[in-house]
């Protein structure tokens, strides 16, 4: 099964930088596994989105990114992460990272990611995450404390929303599964 039966029209642009293998996750409904060979940087991130958006058009919301393949990826590359994440999550979808290669995972740390993406080691583990179902009760996650990503004061949130932070005056938006972005 090639890319182009998963989704039509994905494999119309490639670029060698930047080798993208989709898999159906038949086991989960609207989820899609996409193996990532090589590096994202400013050059190619737009060329990432450009073909992950059309996965997302397909109607596909839960995405499972292995990165076992990825050597390298610029803040401009984890930007594109950032911008999958707020184009599923209105869908009722998320994102799961697999693989990711340590000097890959700095990058995320670096830039204060690690803790707004879903990180797992395996497949397996994607898929049972999105089985539980990523819709928690709110009632279990509100009130909620976390780092501010930026200057790493406590913050507490007690419900859904954007707020800004008391220390650094970023503003801070977080959903109803708690998870926290910039914005």
């Amino acid at each position: 099964m090639t890319n182009n039966d998963i989704v039509p029209g994905f494999d119309d642009e490639k670029d060698d930088s930047l080798k993208i293998r989709l898999q159906k996750i038949d086991s989960v409904e609207n989820c899609l596994a996409l193996f990532l060979t090589g590096y994202i940087d400013t050059y190619n991130s737009n060329f990432f989105q450009k073909r992950v958006g059309k996965a997302i058009d397909a109607g596909f919301s839960k995405l499972v990114f292995n990165c076992g393949g990825l050597n390298y990826v610029s803040s401009t590359g984890i930007g594109s992460f950032t911008a999958f994440l707020k184009a599923v999550k209105p869908r009722n979808g998320d994102i799961v990272l697999l693989e990711i290669q340590p000097k890959v995972y700095e990058v995320f740390q670096l830039l204060g990611f690690s803790q707004f993406f879903n990180i797992k080691d395996n497949i397996d583990e994607a898929v049972s995450y999105f089985q539980q179902g990523s819709q928690q009760n709110t009632q279990t996650i509100f009130p909620k404390i976390f780092s501010c990503p930026i200057c790493n004061k406590k913050l507490r949130a007690a419900r859904p929303g954007r707020f800004r932070c008391s220390e650094c005056k970023t503003i801070l938006a977080i959903d109803n599964s708690g998870q926290v972005f910039l914005g």
